[in-house]
């Protein structure tokens, strides 16, 4: 039975993509040695890390705009740390949106005053604040784009004359944006760009050098820029794929692709919610994420049942998180619109049961 995954990560990825990098594990490049065993020195393993990086600044529209392409590892959670490292010298301004920021929030606050200059958290994260001011006296402003969890998404960004941090987790690539209106993005890998174990940081490096903290090596940007991502082992295995998903994404036509197909399955799937009574959405109507759709049904007795269609479906990683319930889609860009239309079947055979 072919599965269909929603999982939010680590999640789905193209098959093409899978093919390829299991046979790597197997023998790379003809070379009679696995991916997972050759020296991340070797000319064959620094061309990937040279063609991911390369990729991540083409398809962001970034390249030889003064930024540079990281492959570091600790996932986001240790991005929360390192931002903080090496840009907050007194103030920063943070937008909270939801579990992930509030965590980026926490670390920041060992380095320097913290203003949250706005939070969702009084309706436990179901919407983006809109009306808010970044003051004039920070180093940097932080926000995340998607909120996983919860279901929500920034449209619109703030213009703002200072340095724009954000968490792209988990809608990187996956959407147009003017991605030059930002001086941090970062991203951890297990979402739209291949296998947990690496994180993507695009830095523009004139942003950098400006705190007056001595920052230890691992911790500090300009080092690993200065060591093109190798001043420690990367994550071999999980660059690898996430060169070859960036690959993919180019060959389908780029972000722009990847948008229009991402903006069809969720409105096929938000369509549904509407329209059917059996089920509401979690997030504000004009803040609902492109890549995961959160929703509960309108009579939790339909549970058990619903529950025994989606998984004799195939379907996959369709529970919520605990803080929110229900059920929660991921539509990153590997998602099929067929996998989509599964379990918008199921919604409406749903209806028909209960009728």
């Amino acid at each position: 039975m072919k599965k269909h995954n929603f999982s939010a990560g680590p999640c789905i990825l193209p098959q093409e993509v899978f093919k390829e990098a299991s046979q790597a594990i197997l023998d790379f490049n003809n070379s009679g040695l696995s991916i997972l065993e050759i020296s991340h020195r070797s000319a064959d393993f620094v061309s990937v890390m040279d063609e991911a990086q390369s990729l991540a600044l083409e398809l962001l529209d970034l390249k030889d705009k003064g930024y540079k392409a990281l492959f570091l590892q600790g996932g986001a959670s240790t991005q929360f740390l390192m931002i903080a490292y090496n840009l907050l010298e007194k103030k920063a301004a943070y937008l909270n949106t939801g579990t992930w920021s509030s965590k980026a929030i926490k670390e920041a606050k060992l380095f320097g005053e913290i203003v949250e200059v706005a939070s969702s958290k009084d309706k436990n994260f179901n919407y983006i604040p809109k009306s808010y001011s970044i003051p004039d006296d920070v180093d940097y402003f932080h926000c995340t784009s998607n909120n996983t969890i919860f279901g929500t998404q920034m449209k619109e960004f703030p213009t703002t004359s200072k340095p724009l941090v954000c968490d792209m987790s988990s809608d990187i690539f996956s959407r147009t944006l003017d991605f030059s209106k930002f001086d941090i993005i970062y991203a951890g890998a297990q979402k739209n760009m291949g296998p947990a174990g690496t994180t993507l940081v695009i830095v523009k490096e004139d942003i950098l050098g400006k705190v007056s903290r001595e920052i230890p090596s691992m911790m500090s940007y300009s080092t690993h820029i200065s060591k093109d991502s190798m001043f420690n082992t990367p994550a071999v295995y999980a660059v690898y794929v996430s060169m070859l998903t960036l690959r993919w994404i180019k060959a389908k036509g780029g972000i722009k692709a990847m948008e229009e197909l991402n903006n069809k399955k969720a409105d096929l799937l938000y369509s549904e919610i509407d329209r059917n009574p059996l089920f509401k959405g979690f997030a504000a109507r004009e803040d609902r994420s492109a890549m995961n759709a959160t929703f509960n049904l309108t009579d939790e007795s339909h549970k058990e049942t619903f529950d025994k269609m989606w998984k004799g479906a195939g379907v996959n990683g369709l529970n919520g998180h605990r803080s929110v319930g229900g059920y929660r889609a991921s539509m990153y860009n590997a998602l099929s619109l067929e996998s989509v239309q599964v379990v918008v079947d199921l919604m409406q055979d749903l209806e028909k049961k209960v009728k």
